[in-house]
């Protein structure tokens, strides 16, 4: 049976091609808001690190109404380390709105989850967003996104599906960039026509496949998906299946269920197959899970997520300052916190460590850890982690490692540069398309040859490039690839930092600190231009004597030191340095703090 007063849409695009702010305009322009309300802008950017960086990390639904039709909207995250969030919840649509940038045209975050909506048989609306920018060139991009389709393998009628041109900010859509446009109408009334009603079952036994789960202090777990059979109301008995184990299987009872009505929830008694709802009141439950009536436990197939490329080790803080700055300390709490992370975030992985105060936390790239790290000490958690590392994988006897498809838009005058980087790092240029005074060239690399490369690939394009990258498989390992050319400036003793002590070691290399920084021996201060490591003590103080008065010297004079972000200082990592991390602080030291155990490994034969 079809519903024909519903649809369920996800919005899919590469990072920054105007997602979030499309949706705001598809709320307004649904009437959901009062004339005259205050509304913030990217109200589905719900975390606070989503609203400062302007990126969506968490897939969020929403749904609106516009003539008498439901809509439920999936927005998705763009950028290709949380991939992972993208696929799990395609499942939950019966279409996707394909969002391209006018200007940039199909970026690799585009090709990666277009193919992964066509790997799934979902109909396509093409819209070409950000028409209003200067440099657009919209009929351009329409026939790299055709090409983009045949290239995937799609079939005619998604090669002949809609394209519209939209501006997401002023909320204006048509069939033509030049054409007259004065809402978002064009845009519901091609979801209408274009993606499918939901085919429904509603008389059969239940089935629910759990596509995202939330965690609220008060009442748990809760589960979030598609009803794909039946109906489910508060109160009943399910059982909980997985189509990946056959012998689990568990029961439990619904005690409080949601439809998703605007930005919000709203609790409801009961709902029918092709809505998607949250479901609250069974323990453990986790993604993949399929609720089902206790008579008929039959699971739905679950589509199996990507594999992490990217390790880290987190550790417990065993530095001078450990404890001073943190809530949560203990291995204790830094385990619960981890572990809890995967059961929500299935494309991360966590195990324990090779002591038992480690643990080795893998994802799909420094920015999926990066967020996870500073969500955790914005949380109060305070703990250290070790450079990133490659997940390698053994087949037939050989070594292989991940390969990522790296694309960069820069200046024509620095391109250069960035092509001897990269084949310095192991990278194969695939391709160079020129755009104006720009260029865009793309690579296939090893994912540890872009370690610690985007804060220098912004030096190298003055802050005029653009980085994106995809996970392209695995392929036979390439074997040593140079690591960071700078060395490190480590702290001799512990103290606080002086002027006399950072002039006297600023001529060594660039800075990280400033007077009255608290340091301890072993923590690195700044870099060396050389690849050496060099010890300096900021914390000496001018001897003054009869002879030497503290004011008949000039006035030092400091150069102003680099501020490390926490992206920035986990890059900068080398093999044996470790960051410590705190709600306050993110300091840079080496993993072996004692200069005299430092010295002896490095005699020791190989």
């Amino acid at each position: 049976m079809l519903r024909h007063n519903l649809r369920n849409i996800a919005i899919i695009a590469h990072v920054d091609h105007g997602k979030t702010t499309l949706v705001d305009q598809m709320l307004r322009q649904s009437g959901l808001y009062r004339q005259n309300q205050a509304v913030t802008d990217r109200v589905m950017d719900s975390g606070d690190l989503e609203r400062e960086r302007g990126i969506t990390i968490l897939s969020k639904n929403a749904s609106v109404t516009y003539e008498g039709i439901k809509i439920n909207i999936v927005d998705t995250p763009g950028h290709a380390d949380f991939g992972g969030e993208v696929e799990r919840v395609l499942g939950m649509v019966d279409g996707v709105l394909l969002l391209v940038d006018a200007a940039e045209g199909p970026m690799p975050q585009t090709r990666f989850v277009l193919s992964r909506a066509l790997e799934l048989g979902l109909p396509v609306i093409t819209v070409i967003n950000k028409i209003d920018r200067p440099d657009a060139r919209s009929y351009e991009v329409v026939e790299m996104v055709l090409e983009l389709m045949i290239d995937l393998g799609a079939d005619e009628s998604c090669l002949d599906g809609p394209v519209l041109f939209a501006s997401g900010r002023s909320g204006l859509a048509g069939l033509s960039p030049d054409g007259p446009m004065d809402s978002f109408a064009p845009l519901f009334e091609a979801i209408f026509s274009h993606i499918p009603a939901p085919d429904t079952d509603p008389h059969g036994p239940l089935q629910l496949c759990v596509s995202t789960v939330d965690y609220n202090d008060f009442v748990g777990r809760i589960a979030i998906g598609r009803i794909a059979r039946g109906r489910i109301e508060v109160g009943q008995e399910v059982a909980v299946v997985d189509y990946h184990n056959p012998a689990f299987q568990k029961k439990g009872r619904i005690s409080a269920l949601y439809s998703f009505e605007g930005t919000g929830r709203t609790p409801i008694q009961a709902a029918e197959a092709g809505e998607i709802v949250a479901v609250s009141g069974i323990e453990d439950i986790g993604i993949g899970n399929t609720l089902c009536h206790p008579a008929s436990p039959e699971p739905l197939p679950f589509v199996p997520i990507s594999e992490p490329t990217v390790a880290m080790t987190f550790y417990v803080n065993d530095s001078p300052f450990a404890g001073r700055e943190g809530k949560f300390v203990t291995s204790r709490q830094l385990r619960a916190r981890l572990f809890k992370e995967a059961l929500r975030d299935l494309s991360l992985k966590v195990e324990e460590g090779d002591t038992t105060e480690s643990f080795s936390v893998m994802g799909r790239g420094e920015m999926h850890l990066g967020i996870l790290i500073e969500n955790m000490r914005r949380e109060g958690y305070e703990f250290a982690v070790g450079p990133a590392r490659a997940l390698m994988k053994e087949q037939d006897g050989r070594t292989l490692e991940p390969y990522e498809i790296m694309t960069a838009d820069l200046p024509e005058t620095y391109s250069g540069a960035v092509i001897g980087e990269m084949g310095r790092r192991g990278g194969e240029l695939l391709s160079m398309e020129p755009l104006g005074s720009r260029v865009r060239v793309s690579f296939r690399i090893p994912a540890r040859g872009l370690f610690g490369y985007r804060g220098e690939f912004l030096t190298r394009t003055h802050g005029e490039g653009i980085l994106s990258t995809v996970f392209d498989g695995y392929d036979p390992h390439r074997g040593e690839l140079p690591g960071r050319s700078t060395g490190s400036l480590i702290a001799y003793e512990s103290g606080e930092a002086v002027a006399y002590g950072l002039y006297s070691a600023q001529d060594r290399g660039e800075l990280f600190i400033e007077p009255g920084t608290p340091v301890y021996a072993g923590m690195v201060v700044g870099t060396t231009p050389t690849g050496d490591d060099l010890v300096v003590n900021v914390c000496k103080k001018k001897q003054l004597t009869n002879m030497r008065a503290s004011g008949s010297d000039d006035a030092l004079r400091l150069v102003p030191p680099r501020k490390m972000s926490l992206e920035a200082a986990i890059e900068f990592l080398a093999a044996d340095e470790m960051l410590e991390v705190t709600p306050k602080s993110v300091r840079i030291r080496k993993a072996e703090l004692d200069h005299a155990q430092r010295m002896r490994a490095l005699k020791k034969p190989r």
